[in-house]
């Protein structure tokens, strides 16, 4: 991709209400004839057909754009019924995604507004819910429990109290995290090794009487399209697994189940960097950087806000859209946004353009050397798809 392409384009921004991951829950608890809260709003565009039973897997790092490029690679996936593209939401990160998947709610009002963002006087990492920074990482568990952070009730808390039996379905390091009981708490947990028991707790869970409700979780593709890069021959070999994942629990799939798919992101490759950790222009009057290399919240210190905006335009130009906290939430990118979520954003949120990308050597080393990036409010990073196989 040349260092130019996308500089002139219009941020996508995210369809909070209407085609969003936020509305995939709302939709697939109609299906499961779960009534709608009460203040539940109106308009979204997604419905599936009245079904006994739904599982829901999700592909991290599964973009439409990427899809669509490679359908050779996965054909039982190109093949089914899309009902997305969806957007994903801002930031386009996996512990937004799924806390607004979980929630059926925007950013702004679940509060997970970034892979690190501001809880108090220090950043949380809401992937591994630890401190973040050079220094050694504390469990923030307990100082800063997740149902506190994300007090909404989760989708699926609502389905168990409207009788249907709900399955979350994981690696087994991800019970009981931080992010699992802020965004997924409610259901019965059951931890994985490989895609063979992925596919089967999916597979066993909806095969049960009476309505139940399956959350499937597959990270791999991500992770190597971190690491090598979107659309390289180690991210394609994993999507063809994880197609052959697809079409097998489609193929166990009992009668009157659906299976929807679906992803937290797409993925771009970058190759210009910007390291705050050595660039003192950027450093200077912040207090905090949070978010991650394609979707940031500066955080400044008192009184320099505007100098810090000031200058982050001038140092990022074109590679960036960088807005102040109020002009981000007035163009709609967190959704509706709660008093309580008011600070966690950054005084200046920053989402980068093209194949630009705002990195921390430092701080952040390990995903700072990466290819694969995501966050931003680009199309190859919003859009998600839906995919649809069983009842129709």
């Amino acid at each position: 991709m040349s260092p130019t392409a996308g500089l002139h384009e219009e941020p996508l921004l995210p369809r909070y209400g209407r085609r969003s991951l936020a509305e995939v829950m709302p939709a697939i608890l109609a299906a499961l004839a779960v009534p709608a809260e009460p203040d539940a709003p109106e308009g979204s565009e997604l419905e599936l057909p009245a079904v006994r039973a739904v599982a829901l897997l999700l592909v991290d790092g599964l973009g439409a754009d990427l899809l669509r490029r490679f359908p050779d690679d996965a054909p039982f996936l190109a093949g089914l019924p899309d009902l997305g593209p969806l957007t994903a939401g801002f930031p386009s990160s996996t512990s937004i995604s799924l806390a607004s998947l979980g929630t059926g709610a925007p950013p702004g009002a679940h509060g997970v507004v970034g892979i690190s963002f501001r809880t108090g006087d220090e950043l949380l990492d809401s992937l591994r819910w630890t401190t973040h920074g050079t220094g050694e990482s504390v469990d923030l568990r307990e100082e800063h429990p997740p149902e506190q952070v994300q007090p909404l009730p989760t989708a699926f808390e609502r389905a168990a109290a409207a009788g249907v039996a709900v399955t979350v379905v994981s690696q087994r390091q991800f019970r009981g995290s931080g992010l699992t009981r802020a965004a997924l708490r409610g259901g019965r947990f059951r931890g994985t090794l490989a895609l063979g028991d992925l596919a089967a707790e999916i597979v066993t869970a909806v095969d049960r009487p009476g309505r139940q409700l399956c959350y499937g979780y597959h990270s791999e593709l991500d992770g190597l399209g971190h690491l090598h890069g979107p659309g390289s021959l180690p991210w394609r070999m994993q999507l063809a697994q994880v197609d052959r994942l697809a079409a097998r629990i489609a193929e166990e799939l009992p009668a009157g189940a659906l299976l929807a798919i679906t992803g937290d992101h797409g993925m771009v490759e970058v190759d210009r960097r910007f390291d705050f950790d050595r660039n003192s222009d950027l450093q200077r009057g912040v207090l905090l950087l949070g978010g991650d290399p394609r979707a940031r919240h500066v955080y400044a210190r008192q009184g320099a806000a505007d100098d810090v905006l000031a200058t982050w335009r001038e140092v990022l130009g074109d590679s960036a859209w960088v807005l102040s906290r109020e002009e981000a939430v007035a163009r709609n990118w967190f959704g509706d946004v709660a008093e309580r979520t008011t600070a966690r954003l950054g005084d200046v949120v920053v989402a980068t353009r093209g194949t630009a990308a705002v990195t921390r050597s430092e701080a952040e080393p390990l995903i700072s050397g990466m290819p694969g990036q995501h966050g931003s409010l680009t199309p190859a990073e919003q859009l998600v798809p839906l995919l649809v196989s069983g009842p129709s």
